[in-house]
């Protein structure tokens, strides 16, 4: 969690325009991506954050094109929340500038002892989400 909240990139604009922390827009993701069509009500009450803080993490994901939000068929009042199909320009720009971040991340928290593991830790966190992102679409 520490590692994804080092690497996140700043949003457009500043992280000031929007409630909450980093780290809450990395625990929202992460619920929107493994409860599809969810709402900031049910993601807040999953996740334990202030409705606002989880709104907050929503406008950052959707301004990144990570996630999408339309009308509950349902009941119009409602706003569902889901992770954007396929990949964005954005989106793989935010990725591919957040990869460094996260090597960056990893090299601090590995320390000097630990810099020529980096190879190795950078591979086994690459393969650890590979398996976590398939299980989440399954």
């Amino acid at each position: 969690m520490k590692l994804g909240e080092e690497a996140l990139p700043e949003p457009p604009g500043g992280s000031g325009q929007y409630a909450g922390s980093t780290r809450s827009v990395v625990i929202v993701a992460g619920d929107i991506a493994a409860h599809p069509d969810t709402t900031v009500g049910e993601t807040a009450q999953r996740t334990g954050l202030p409705q606002s803080q989880v709104s907050g993490a929503v406008a950052r994901l959707r301004e990144a094109g990570s996630v999408q939000t339309a009308p509950d068929p349902a009941d119009r009042r409602r706003t569902l929340v889901r992770q954007a199909p396929g990949t964005s320009a954005r989106v793989a720009a935010v990725r591919a500038a957040g990869a460094s971040k996260v090597e960056e991340a990893l090299a601090r928290a590995l320390g000097e002892d630990g810099a020529r593991q980096l190879p190795e830790v950078t591979e086994a966190l690459e393969t650890l989400a590979r398996h976590l992102s398939v299980r989440a679409h399954h």
